[in-house]
């Protein structure tokens, strides 16, 4: 099957510059100087040849005159304007004759007696050869060569500008061949997401097999859209699917076809449907296709913005397949909420797939993927870096294994060990360690006991996160961190569960009032992160007894463009009361932590003791200290709260 050049040969990476001239004229700038630079070239090397020519002794005429006078001359050869003298003893000089007088002339009126003269052999040496025609022509001739390099580039700028106005509306879809094994990838590539994978197989079986299912007057769907939170491999299962059914496999981004130009994404869209026809069976693989396909009707041009066109030409292409086409449409998104309605009827993206964050045994799965080609110590144990990464996307998970491995080159070790990756599941989740970041002695004792009141709070309410580790050595954005980590993958979260991570977020801020009767700008983020959780609790979830089960905000929050501009869900009084329920969840939080805290001063002290020594204490010494105290560490069975 033959494509168009534009998908042979398309980049990963449009590059657009940001450069206020216009490429054609920065192309032509260019070449023109390009031009130049070669003109000049060629007259230096004019000039040097010229120069180089011969290295005879150069005379002036009236030496040549008196040297004939004297008969010291024996031969002249008349070369155009160049004389070739050979003298009575073997020597050869040249001379420049004058241009209007024959050479014998020249000497007579000079003094030259006609006697003298006539011992002279006089040769006129008759123009001809390539050289003499180069020398002589070349300062004609160079001029105006530059004149037609210049005319050629100027036209070659047209041409091209001509070509980019026929091309600009041409997709700019990236192709996978199923010839390229360099790029294939199937589904043993992709580990977890099970039930996705099962649903997929189908679409699978139709493009290998496609009479089986029109035999029984089955209809595969048009359309299928990958839901799934960043990173969880919605773009790889889509690869995923091309690899195992050995078609073509054509992928763009939904920005891709949105132009300043009025109708080029629409073009885009016939052009990409146009070349996937031909390629049948194939796939098309749209990635956020939030940005083309929100709600129409809305956006601030109305109907005729520019991304509705795109939508609707979309729309139009896939009611236009038949069931015979085998070209199957798959798109991905992370917002789902905010597509158009007409995009998710039956009979264009008929079919939704959800992707889930994986699990531990998933997670386990994919490191294994990403661990083929990468040495390992004989102490990497993968399964406890899967119980350390819940919540982990399999982008997170490939991040990790290559900072693991990243790090172990850093201290010149050829193998990656389980030390490694324990120290990239903090830096993929918190960032890199500031060790330049060195704190006072005072603005560390204020960090040490700030962490130690979240390790507290966390360690003594039921419902809480256990502590995996504390520090107080800078990592990101923050001065200090604790580490909590469930001891079980959970899909459900209580409200009890929820008001204990409220009270954890905010021991900080009480332990630094309570010990240093003063607030710092350290507890800015713990009081950002669960004032946005109460509000959630109150108007998303249900979770307020005075507000009762309404849902009072989206999932996705409010949308600019998809759902309305600016519009309120509710009124302002409802707002208060919502504002008034928040500052009740945060206050009863604040007090259960301050009880805490004061309950089990001497823990807190013990703790913050410690890290102003050590600066890190790990979970095994963490749960010393809190034995040592009478609290008895979280284990599995204590947090079962839910049955």
């Amino acid at each position: 099957m033959q494509f168009p050049s534009q998908f042979k040969k398309s980049p990963k990476n449009q590059k657009k510059s940001r450069d206020k001239r216009p490429a054609s004229l920065t192309r032509f700038l260019g070449s023109f100087g390009t031009g130049l630079f070669i003109f000049f070239l060629l007259i230096t090397a004019y000039s040097f040849l010229a120069s180089q020519k011969t290295d005879k002794p150069t005379v002036s005429l009236s030496e040549l005159s008196n040297d004939v006078s004297s008969g010291a001359v024996v031969a002249i050869e008349v070369d155009g304007d160049t004389l070739n003298l050979t003298y009575k003893d073997g020597t050869e000089k040249i001379s420049k004759k004058e241009t209007d007088n024959a050479i014998t002339t020249s000497l007579v009126n000079y003094g030259v007696k006609a006697e003298a003269i006539s011992t002279v052999k006089i040769l006129v040496k008759e123009p001809s050869g390539v050289a003499y025609w180069l020398f002589n022509l070349a300062p004609f001739l160079l001029p105006f060569i530059f004149i037609l390099v210049v005319i050629w580039f100027l036209s070659r700028q047209v041409r091209g500008a001509g070509m980019q106005a026929f091309t600009f509306g041409q997709s700019k879809a990236r192709i996978t061949m199923p010839e390229d094994k360099k790029q294939k990838v199937t589904f043993k590539d992709v580990a977890g997401a099970k039930e996705a994978k099962q649903e997929l197989l189908e679409i699978v079986d139709f493009l290998k097999n496609p009479k089986k299912f029109l035999d029984v007057g089955a209809v595969i769907p048009k359309g299928i859209l990958l839901m799934g939170a960043p990173g969880t491999g919605k773009t790889l299962l889509a690869r995923a699917v091309a690899g195992e059914a050995g078609v073509a496999f054509f992928s763009i981004s939904g920005s891709e076809f949105v132009e300043m130009f009025v109708g080029v994404g629409a073009s885009r869209v016939r052009d990409l449907f146009k070349v996937a026809k031909q390629a049948a069976p194939a796939i098309i693989f749209v990635d956020e296709i939030d940005a083309v396909g929100r709600s129409r009707g809305i956006g601030i041009g109305g109907g005729n913005d520019e991304r509705e066109q795109t939508l609707n030409q979309i729309l139009t292409e896939m009611d236009g397949f038949e069931p015979n086409e085998k070209v199957i449409v798959m798109a991905a998104t992370n917002r789902p909420d905010v597509l158009d309605p007409a995009l998710l009827r039956p009979g264009r993206f008929d079919r939704r797939v959800t992707i889930d964050l994986p699990d531990r045994h998933d997670r386990e799965e994919i490191l294994k993927i990403h661990a083929r080609k990468k040495p390992f110590a004989e102490d990497v144990n993968l399964v406890v870096v899967a119980e350390r990464t819940p919540g982990f996307s399999g982008a997170d998970l490939y991040s990790l294994m290559n900072e693991g491995a990243i790090l172990a080159a850093r201290e010149d070790r050829t193998k990656v060990s389980q030390y490694d990756l324990i120290r990239a599941i903090e830096k993929v989740m918190l960032g890199p360690e500031r060790k330049s970041h060195i704190l006072s002695q005072q603005e560390k004792k204020i960090t040490a006991y700030h962490e130690a009141g979240h390790a507290v709070v966390s360690s003594v309410l039921d419902y809480a996160d256990p502590v995996h580790k504390i520090s107080i050595i800078s990592r990101g954005r923050a001065a200090g961190y604790v580490l909590h980590l469930p001891l079980e993958d959970r899909k459900l979260q209580s409200k009890k569960e929820f008001l204990d991570d409220i009270a954890v977020s905010l021991g900080g801020y009480v332990t630094e009032r309570m010990m240093f009767g003063d607030l710092t700008t350290g507890p800015s983020n713990d009081l950002q992160v669960s004032t946005a959780l109460a509000r959630d609790m109150v108007t998303k979830y249900g979770m307020s007894d005075n507000m009762g089960p309404v849902a009072l905000e989206s999932e996705g929050g409010r949308v600019l463009f998809g759902r309305g501009v600016g519009e309120g869900e509710y009124s302002e009084e409802v707002a208060a009361k919502i504002d008034a329920e928040v500052r009740a969840i945060m206050t009863n939080a604040m007090n259960r932590a301050e009880v805490t805290i004061k309950t089990h001063r001497k823990l807190l002290e013990a703790i913050a003791m410690r890290l102003i020594e050590t600066e890190t204490i790990e979970r095994e010494e963490f749960e010393q200290i809190l034995v040592a105290h009478g609290v008895v560490p979280k284990k599995k069975k204590d947090i079962e709260h839910l049955a």
